[in-house]
């Protein structure tokens, strides 16, 4: 067998690009129905897009969970447009399974009418959410969905008043509590569960992402959406990041973002609006997100998820943002070489020439 060469074993290959919808959803064409959306998308050079679960225009979640008939007719739609379903997203509703009462009223935008106010009824139907996309996610043939952990523990991230003892291991529980049963519908279901680690959430670093690991008994489907925007702000390595979790990275958010601390403001930010904080996210190239090394760690790690853009920026237009978005991450694309660079200086192995060499 000459040097370098993986016998019998094809590289994994990232996929993309593809596009977040959440961010592109509205009542004015194209952005307006699953038909002129996914056209629209496919135009720009996407090749997927993920889908909000939580939009009509997108998709009808409880039909989905059903009916096999229409999950193909949706891929069918979007197969025709010239693009497929990468996964499903339940950010909202994951967000709900979750709450401090301190952000009920804020949240409740997140639920129909009828719940708010009712954070009990709330949480049950963000719970039925969550079932509803795990079957519909194997009914569209997809292995990993996208979600918010929630937050009971968020107002006491800053441990001023000092945190009672405890509190820390209490909510980790109650949120493993709260998040077993729907993890093992997904597990029933083969999809993977990836919790995007955001600033808002329990799990918002590593070290939460591990304590929510414990607490669930080191649940096979618990995964990492990965967001390097969210980790650029708050000054975290997001480099050591991916070789430190990258068994548990099953989906990438492509998002940039920027950090300019001054003698006024620095990672909270002074309650400013996001034009004017020293961190702000901001369209793909924009930002100080070093995606070349991003995209080369994910490569070394075999990652062979999606590449998807998330668009959020302060600045640019949404539609620039996407058009630019398809163009950079094809350009950052990697694949995956199947032999050494200096195979070419190499020999075939021969057992007994390897003896003769080291002298036995």
């Amino acid at each position: 067998m000459t040097k370098g060469i993986m016998p019998n074993k094809m590289p994994r290959i990232m996929k993309g690009p593809a596009l977040f919808l959440a961010q592109f959803m509205d009542d004015a064409s194209p952005f307006d129905t699953w038909d002129s959306v996914t056209k629209w998308a496919a135009s720009l050079g996407y090749k997927g897009v993920q889908v909000p679960s939580n939009d009509p225009r997108c998709m009808d979640l409880t039909l989905a969970a059903e009916s096999q008939d229409y999950c193909d007719e949706l891929m069918g739609i979007a197969a025709l447009n010239g693009t497929k379903i990468t996964e499903l997203s339940t950010h909202l509703q994951g967000q709900l399974i979750a709450v401090h009462p301190a952000y009920d009223n804020m949240f409740d935008a997140f639920a129909p009418i009828e719940l708010h106010g009712k954070p009990a009824e709330r949480t049950a139907w963000a719970v039925d959410q969550l079932l509803l996309a795990a079957k519909a996610s194997q009914r569209l043939g997809l292995k990993a969905h996208a979600t918010f952990s929630g937050a009971l523990l968020w107002p006491y991230m800053y441990p001023w008043p000092q945190r009672p003892a405890g509190i820390v291991d209490e909510g980790f529980a109650e949120l493993a509590k709260r998040w077993t049963p729907i993890l093992n519908a997904f597990d029933e279901a083969g999809v993977d569960v990836c919790y995007e680690i955001h600033p808002g959430e329990d799990l918002h670093d590593g070290i939460t992402f591990e304590r929510f690991l414990e607490a669930t008994k080191r649940h096979p489907r618990a995964k990492i959406l990965y967001d390097p925007s969210h980790f650029l702000l708050q000054q975290l390595d997001y480099l050591q990041f991916i070789d430190l979790y990258h068994d548990y990275i099953c989906m990438f958010h492509v998002k940039d973002a920027e950090f300019n601390p001054t003698g006024r403001a620095g990672i909270y930010g002074g309650y400013e609006d996001w034009v004017n904080r020293p961190g702000r996210f901001r369209s793909l190239g924009d930002g100080q997100v070093d995606f070349k090394s991003i995209f080369s760690k994910l490569v070394q790690y075999n990652y062979d998820g999606w590449a998807v853009v998330e668009w959020e920026c302060c600045l640019k237009h949404p539609e620039d943002g996407a058009r630019e978005g398809a163009i950079f991450v094809a350009d950052h694309m990697i694949r995956k070489t199947d032999k050494a660079f200096d195979d070419f200086a190499g020999a075939a192995s021969d057992h007994a020439r390897n003896r003769s060499l080291l002298g036995l």
